[in-house]
């Protein structure tokens, strides 16, 4: 499909630079299946769904990915080297990650790098687009730990070039959710959720799983290509448990729905289910890429945040509701001042 059918005008000020608190508390747009739409906030989530629904969010964990350092100098060169910034986007063994390299001309094989006072690693390799592979000097848990106290959260390009992180991103930028260490970017949709909505949801028979997708820097990249069928996602791990899969095939036997808290919830769902619409486990990397003309098999229901255009989130958005319907609803949104995108407001599709 020609990219450009997925392009839309979004005022800069509509780009939302912190979260809504308490976190329920963001506007919700309803767009029903007859393409209605309805004004809301998420607190009234419930009020949408019903006993036997089983809420679907994503459990992945953000870490502090954005690193910056210098690069020591090379044999026969004075003074310090260049300054350096990593973006880890994917692990490959305990002390090894795949990162973008800002300026990835500046480095090459055998270079040593240094990041704050703990943390070192050597350049293995360099590859196309920025990317490069690192060996950090420690590993596992050690790593974590020197990550977690010399990096930087990683927030969205539209959100670092109008102002720096500080201490309230550390906790902003993290679901409720958050359990397994692996993501670059947060599964957005589920930063709405509160203790007490849960709570209530739990109160109105709505049941509530997890499966597991690490997002990486790819979804940050946009689509260069004037085609869908020439874009390539960035393959991302993601797990659906044996538990999950029972739960998910329960509720469909016994006529309820599932609704996915988040693109990457909805993209993980899609790569487990089979072809008859039940669910199997899946532990694996998923590159799947959802476009108009999907059938879709696993989520009836999808609550997701506002996305930038010309991106395979907004992409799937218009898969699941239509191109149409998804434009109309963001010229709503628009009119009606909902914030956008990371820290933004949500919208509760109905398929």
């Amino acid at each position: 499909m020609d990219v450009s059918l997925f392009d839309f005008e979004l005022p800069e000020e509509r780009i939302a630079l912190r979260p809504a608190h308490p976190r329920d508390s963001a506007r919700l747009l309803v767009v029903h299946r007859d393409g209605r739409f309805e004004h809301a906030r998420v607190r009234d989530l419930p009020n949408y769904l019903r006993g036997g629904d089983l809420l679907v969010a994503n459990d992945t964990k953000v870490i502090p990915a954005r690193l910056h350092g210098r690069r020591l100098a090379r044999a026969g060169m004075d003074g310090e080297g260049a300054k350096i910034e990593l973006m880890l986007h994917k692990r490959l063994a305990p002390d090894c990650f795949l990162a973008f390299a800002r300026p990835a001309k500046k480095l090459a094989p055998g270079d040593r790098l240094r990041f704050g006072e703990i943390l070192s690693a050597s350049v293995i390799a360099r590859h196309d687009g920025g990317e490069v592979e690192i060996e950090f000097d420690c590993a596992g848990s050690r790593l974590d730990e020197a990550i977690a106290q010399e990096g930087e959260v990683p927030l969205p390009p539209y959100i670092i070039g109008k102002r720096k992180p500080d201490a309230r991103d550390m906790s902003d930028y993290q679901t409720m959710f958050a359990e397994y260490i692996g993501s670059v970017a947060a599964p957005t949709a589920g930063l709405h959720f509160t203790p007490e909505l849960l709570a209530r949801l739990t109160t109105h028979g709505i049941a509530q799983e997890t499966v597991t997708l690490h997002v990486g820097a790819g979804t940050f990249l946009p689509v260069t290509a004037a085609d869908t069928a020439e874009h390539r996602m960035h393959a991302e791990r993601a797990v659906l448990s044996e538990r999950t899969a029972q739960h998910l095939n329960a509720t469909r036997d016994r006529g309820g729905r599932i609704v996915a808290v988040g693109t990457t919830s909805l993209r993980t769902l899609e790569t487990a289910a089979r072809d008859d619409r039940s669910f199997a486990p899946f532990a694996g990397e998923t590159a799947l890429f959802i476009t108009p003309g999907c059938r879709f098999k696993s989520a009836e229901i999808l609550l997701t945040n506002f996305h930038l255009p010309r991106s395979t989130l907004f992409m799937l958005v218009c898969a699941f509701s239509g191109i149409a319907t998804m434009k109309r609803a963001y010229a709503e949104a628009i009119r009606e001042q909902y914030r956008f995108y990371s820290y933004g407001d949500a919208c509760l599709l109905f398929r």
